[in-house]
């Protein structure tokens, strides 16, 4: 048989099929192939991946490059995962850099090193299987972004805990990590933070990020409980050793107490009152530093550690009032 009657070897199949595409994509059988075994081999359905592509194309970006991921996430209201499309850290670093106002970052800074065992169920293989998890992680993470703003190098920190972050297996109420943050805890938190500062820095055009996202419900109308969070008592358990970029110190001497609940827009607001002026002073040293460093949660926790009932309720209202103006400064 000469060369020019050989059969040409028939290239195999993708793991997907390829359904019917809008031909303004320009997407071809050989590069979905590449997209379903290569760029996104972990994604279950071609609308997920088409979900990518045309993401990708509103934002002019080269899918081939997987500036996205496909993100499987847990439907309280269908009771299973369903597949999302969230930019990666890489995509939103891409469009800060196209602002042409991204001033550079600074290395990231972890706090205290916890040690802890995590237990949950997985389904695998269509069966239930129990899994234990001992992890070790940094506490929290801040990575410093900046900004230029009227032509000076502005900071932007965000800083980012690990128990709030990490992205759970096993559907809406489990407290098992994944198996990436279980083999990089440092890494994954480390792009959580950076995704959290860029968006302080670039509000209008950083979003969430995939790592973000991971392993988090979706329609949750409860929050996932985590063991830990709250020592025997039910109060917040104080962390003025560990706190990130000085915000500690500037808590660490007010009166400690039980946590209270933040006022909600329908209940009536009280009038101010008068507090000790020495309390007062440390409350506004606390918003002070918030309000310097972008650590606004860090600060509300530190006041429901260490506040109570009316004083609690007037630290808070000044804690969310420095935010707003923050955020207004920012905006303008």
């Amino acid at each position: 048989m000469t060369r020019s009657m050989q059969a040409v070897p028939k290239a195999d199949a993708p793991r997907i099929p390829m359904p019917a595409v809008d031909p303004a994509l320009n997407l071809t059988p050989s590069t979905w192939k590449v997209l379903t075994d290569s760029i996104f081999p972990a994604a279950k359905t071609a609308e997920g991946i088409l979900l990518a592509v045309h993401y990708c194309a509103a934002r002019n970006l080269d899918v081939i490059k997987r500036p996205v991921h496909v993100v499987p996430m847990w439907s309280k209201a269908l009771g299973q995962e369903i597949e999302t499309v969230w930019p990666g850290i890489a995509e939103v670093q891409t469009t800060a850099a196209r602002t042409g106002q991204w001033a550079g970052i600074d290395p990231p800074r972890f706090g205290p090193v916890i040690e802890r065992t995590f237990s949950g169920k997985v389904k695998r293989n269509g069966a239930w299987q129990d899994l234990d998890y001992a992890v070790s992680f940094p506490e929290w993470c801040e990575v410093t972004v900046y900004r230029l703003v009227g032509g000076q190098r502005c900071p932007f920190t965000e800083p980012v805990f690990w128990l709030e972050a990490y992205a759970r297996q096993g559907g809406a109420y489990s407290e098992l990590p994944t198996e990436m943050w279980v083999k990089r805890p440092r890494g994954q938190l480390m792009k959580c933070a950076k995704a959290a500062s860029l968006r302080a820095a670039f509000p209008e055009e950083a979003s969430y990020t995939a790592e973000e996202m991971e392993g988090k419900v979706i329609e949750a109308d409860t929050s996932i409980p985590v063991a830990a969070s709250l020592d025997a008592t039910g109060t917040v358990p104080a962390k003025a050793d560990t706190a990130p970029s000085g915000v500690a110190e500037a808590a660490s001497d007010a009166a400690p107490s039980k946590a209270s609940e933040t006022p909600t827009d329908s209940e009536p607001r009280a009038e101010p009152i008068t507090l000790d002026p020495s309390l007062q002073a440390r409350i506004d040293k606390v918003v002070a530093r918030a309000a310097e460093k972008s650590a606004w949660k860090q600060a509300e926790q530190y006041l429901r550690a260490r506040c109570k009932g009316a004083e609690l309720k007037q630290a808070l209202e000044a804690l969310d009032q420095a935010q707003q103006t923050a955020e207004q400064r920012l905006a303008a």
